[in-house]
């Protein structure tokens, strides 16, 4: 699930998943940092989901993906499309 709030110049996009599925770590990677895993890790939130906000520029096109333990790789079904294996955010 993605949470969206626009400002002047930036986008701050919540990506959210549940707690447990997929189990172990999960980070968001894409365009926004450079694909690297580790740079945005979802972390638990009091209502049993976990969640990491970053800020992306305003109407911009962003592709990602979400990286769980084991090398496993995941898309985002609310993402506003998909750029061949990759998840896409329009801002």
């Amino acid at each position: 699930m993605l949470e969206r709030q626009r400002r002047k110049n930036t986008t701050d996009v919540t990506f959210v998943l549940p707690g447990g599925d997929p189990p172990g770590p999960v980070s968001v990677v894409g365009t926004f940092n450079g694909w690297q895993p580790g740079a945005h890790v979802l972390e638990p939130r009091p209502d049993g989901m976990r969640a990491v906000t970053v800020a992306l520029p305003a109407r911009a096109t962003h592709s990602f993906r979400y990286l769980a333990a084991g090398d496993y790789w995941f898309d985002e079904a609310a993402a506003d499309g998909h750029d061949g294996a990759n998840s896409r955010l329009n801002t």
